[in-house]
């Protein structure tokens, strides 16, 4: 994202930047024996460091450590289970292995022969969805997914909701990432894909689920966090506590999470309608300024940004397409 001239022509919210909001006010400071590795702005370098840094601590606290030194060491072994013609696309059910013990199913979608090689999306679904919901244009995520593929895109969508671990030694939110970096290794070994335009999506549990990915995975080029953007102290309250796992909250923030995107673009989207319990726009301002901060350090301050819409808790379709759009397409 060279501009926001992406965002010409939606006209359903106000697009704010990480820049605009960067050093505008303060920021809450992080209690006591909280947020340790909290950012703060440095030189690029230094900042470049504190990244690599912040994922080599968040490996292990996710169970994860094993796996991810030991890239392509498991086979995907993808069957296909099941396949249904669409409009201006395939869609396909897949099963692919997660571990060497774990399989799992997925939803891909493969536009036809064309101009190729394709860009692609992860899309993520949230609390009582499933791999399906993303491509329902009358639920919350307005089909993304499908849009998406409509327009050319190769998507790929797993479930992440569950609410149990499977492996012993594992943790949830590292399971739910784990099998999320695979749909990234499936991506990869399609030939229709350009490795280099793998992007992430999804809202509520799925926009946490595309900061988690977005943001330890630097193969995604581009993220799209809808109706999550927040901070740790507003989900202690109402909400499902499946995002807090031992040692996190000691060591970042949501914004830190966040973080580790920079500098590829990262789009968040809030509504105006969210209650003050859930993801509203105020809090949402707060850790975007955090947020900010790294891509400023990076010289890249306009690939972060919040959408601001008229709705509630939803994915702001229009704007999701025009970032995608303009962050992977050629």
């Amino acid at each position: 994202m060279t501009s926001h001239d992406w965002f010409r022509g939606v006209g359903l919210g106000v697009l704010i930047s990480g820049l605009t909001l960067a050093g505008a006010g303060q920021t809450r400071g992080a209690d006591a024996g909280l947020r340790s590795m909290k950012y703060t702005s440095r030189s690029q370098a230094e900042a470049a460091a504190w990244q690599l840094a912040v994922r080599a601590r968040l490996w292990p606290l996710l169970k994860l450590d094993d796996l991810v030194a030991a890239p392509g060491a498991i086979p995907l072994r993808p069957v296909q289970l099941s396949s249904e013609p669409k409009h201006g696309y395939e869609l396909q059910e897949i099963e692919i292995s997660s571990t060497a013990t774990r399989r799992i199913k997925v939803l891909v979608a493969r536009p036809p022969a064309g101009d190729l090689p394709r860009p692609a999306v992860v899309c993520i679904h949230g609390h009582g969805g499933n791999r399906r919901i993303v491509h329902d244009a009358d639920s919350l995520y307005r089909g993304f997914a499908a849009a998406l593929a409509e327009r050319g895109y190769v998507t790929i969508a797993a479930d992440v909701g569950q609410h149990t671990v499977f492996e012993p030694g594992r943790t949830l939110m590292g399971e739910r990432l784990w099998d999320l970096m695979r749909c990234v290794d499936y991506l990869e070994s399609l030939p229709e894909v350009d490795r280099t335009r793998i992007g992430c999506g999804g809202l509520s549990l799925g926009g946490e689920m595309a900061m988690w990915l977005g943001g330890m995975d630097t193969r995604i080029a581009a993220t799209a966090s809808c109706g999550f953007l927040t901070r740790m102290d507003q989900m202690e309250h109402n909400h499902c506590l499946c995002w807090k796992f031992d040692g996190l909250r000691e060591l970042v923030d949501f914004a830190d999470i966040y973080a580790l995107t920079a500098p590829r673009a990262l789009l968040c989207q809030n509504g105006l309608q969210e209650p003050p319990s859930q993801f509203p726009v105020s809090l949402a301002a707060e850790a975007l300024r955090e947020i900010g901060l790294i891509y400023a350090d990076y010289g890249q301050p306009q690939n972060a940004a919040m959408l601001v819409h008229q709705e509630g808790h939803i994915v702001n379709l229009p704007g999701l397409l025009a970032f995608f759009d303009e962050c992977l397409r050629p």
